[in-house]
Formats: structure tokens, C-alpha cells, sequence
């Protein structure tokens, strides 16, 4: 701000407490945005229930919450840029194309392995498995069977390009088979079709996920390894972020989810379409103990006392 200086003492002590009080609103308006967490959030299930438990007890805790719902690329980026503090849905090895450029140029932080038992690759119904798929390179004996069609997700997505690549490669002597792009609600349809009718269809598949709950699946075994190995999601941060809001950030880097749980949510939300807020609230109401954990050594906004305190106050009823 820019004043000029005042030509009489009247002049000064009126600039002097207007410029006071300009200061102190100035204060108050950047603390207040101090408090406002932002999340992006990509549009899938886990990650929606999960960023509804995180804004909950963060605003049981006296902060505000802001979620941009945009797809994970574009979210990526909001979080490299600052516009977006936090994504907790990020998957690597798969997303390790368009996630490491920007951990090794140092624009995103990732701040801790949020489900450290992911899971995303190529499955089948457990019948197909017992029949003697076990592996990708076991697809082309069968492929009369599966009609040579593999069932991907949204077009460009990491997992659909790792078995694009690999039929191109002849990897697992795939030449001759197709991907068949879909909406995930899509692909998933064409499976539970196929499933209840006990014909053999091969499809992509991840956990956390409603589909492992729902259906009995196996994970093919990928010897060559195209898929990297088992999936980790972490939540990735702006590096500011973490020096302007380290009380946060400790929260965010304790939790962690396991996919058991997740799936559960996802389930609850996802395939029986109950309200993410309601999910989540009951999650956070039934295991007060995982959350006391995520909470360690995690104050309110205001500094004033333990954030469990409030948490527990906040979900009494």
C-alpha cells in the first residue's frame, strides 16, 4: 500500500489510524485464509470419501475447507502451481510418467503413502483363474475364450497405455488383442454382465475398490513387470504448503488408509450410493482410535489444544 506523507499532524493521526486499522483487517483477512485447506479431487470414489474424511476433521478442528473437482492431471498441476494445497490421489507407479517430473523438478512434494497397499493391474473372475489364468502371459492360450479383448477404463488413462504398449510390444505374445476403452462405470457394467452370466472377460482392476467386495477377483501375476509392481497412492502437496501449514501437514502425513478400508467406503459410496459426508462421518464416529493416530501431535487451527479434543467433542452425538 501506497500513501503519500501528511502535510499536518491532524492529517497524520487520522492516515496513522487509518492505516492501523487497514493493517490489523489486513491481518485478520490473510490469517482467516491462513485456515482454508484446499483440496483437489479427481473423480473417483476413494479419493472423493477419502478428502470428505480429511475435510471433516479438519474443520472440526476450526479450519475451512475448498475442493476443486477436476481430473487428476489438471489437479496435478493446480498443486505444482499453489492454487491447490493437497491431492491424496496419486498413484504411482501407473501416474509415474506425468507424477516424477514434477517430484524431481521439486514443484510437488509427496508427503506419505496414504494407502500403502494398492494394488492396480489386470484381473479375472476367480473362475477364470481357477480354470488356469494366472498370469498375463497365460491370456493368449485363451484368447477364443476372451475374444482377444482386454477392458480398459477412460481413454489416456496410465493403466489402458500400459496394455496398449504391451500389445504393440507382443508383450506377453499379445499381438492381435485390443483394447477396449470405457467409462470405469462402463467397464465395470460389461464385467458384472459378464460375471453373472460366468463368461470369461479380462479387465483392468485396482483396489481400494468397490469391485473387490463385490465380486471375486484375482490379480494376474505380471512376471515381466510392465506394470512396475504393486501400486502405492500418496498424497502430494505444494511445498509451500507444508512450510506455511506444518500443523496440517502432519495430519495429512499421518494419515493413512488401508485398502481394506477404502474399498469399504467406496462400496458404501460408489455401488450403494450413500452421500460421501454421511460415509465418512460414520467411518470417523466408529473409529475414533485410527483417527486419534492421524491426530498425533496435531493442534487446532487456533493452537489452543490437542485436535483429537475437538474431534471427539465434534462427534459426541
Amino acid at each position: 500500500m501506497n500513501m503519500q506523507e501528511p502535510h499536518s499532524r491532524k492529517r497524520g493521526w487520522l492516515s496513522a489510524l487509518l492505516l492501523g486499522a487497514t493493517l490489523c483487517i489486513c491481518g485478520l483477512t490473510t490469517a482467516a485464509a491462513s485456515t482454508t485447506v484446499k483440496f483437489g479431487v479427481p473423480p473417483w470414489p476413494g479419493v472423493t470419501v477419502k478428502t470428505e474424511v480429511a475435510r471433516q476433521l479438519l474443520e472440526a478442528i476450526g479450519y475451512q475447507t475448498a475442493v476443486t473437482n477436476a481430473g487428476y492431471i489438471i489437479d496435478l498441476q493446480g498443486v505444482s502451481r499453489g492454487e491447490i494445497d493437497a491431492d491424496m490421489a496419486i498413484w504411482l507407479p501407473s501416474q509415474g510418467s506425468t507424477v516424477n517430473p514434477l517430484v524431481k523438478s521439486g514443484k510437488i512434494k509427496l508427503l506419505t503413502a496414504n494407502v500403502p497397499d494398492a494394488l492396480y493391474g489386470v484381473v479375472v473372475p476367480e473362475y477364470v483363474w481357477k480354470a488356469g489364468v494366472h498370469s498375463i502371459g497365460d491370456l493368449q492360450k485363451y484368447s477364443s475364450k476372451f475374444d482377444s479383448k482386454i477392458y480398459g477404463i477412460e481413454s489416456g488413462n496410465d493403466g489402458n497405455q500400459i496394455m496398449i504398449d504391451a500389445i504393440k510390444n507382443d508383450t506377453y505374445n499379445l499381438k492381435g488383442w485390443q483394447l477396449v476403452p470405457s467409462s470405469t462405470a462402463g467397464m465395470l457394467a460389461q464385467a458384472g454382465r459378464a460375471i453373472q452370466q460366468h463368461k470369461w472377460i479380462v479387465f483392468l482392476g485396482w483396489k481400494p475398490h468397490w469391485m473387490n467386495i463385490k465380486y471375486k477377483l484375482r490379480y494376474l501375476k505380471d512376471p515381466k513387470m510392465i506394470w512396475g509392481g504393486p501400486s502405492t497412492v500418496y498424497t502430494a502437496v505444494n511445498p509451500e504448503f507444508v512450510k506455511k501449514q506444518p500443523n496440517v501437514a502432519r495430519f495429512l502425513k499421518q494419515m493413512v488408509v488401508y485398502s481394506k478400508a477404502q474399498s469399504q467406503w467406496i462400496y458404501d459410496y460408489g455401488y450403494k450410493k450413500q452421500p460421501a459426508d454421511a460415509v465418512a462421518k460414520a467411518w470417523i464416529k466408529s473409529n475414533m482410535g485410527t483417527v486419534a493416530k492421524w491426530l498425533k501431535g496435531v493442534k487446532t487451527a487456533d493452537g489452543s489444544k490437542p485436535a483429537i479434543e475437538a474431534v471427539k467433542t465434534k462427534f459426541a452425538s
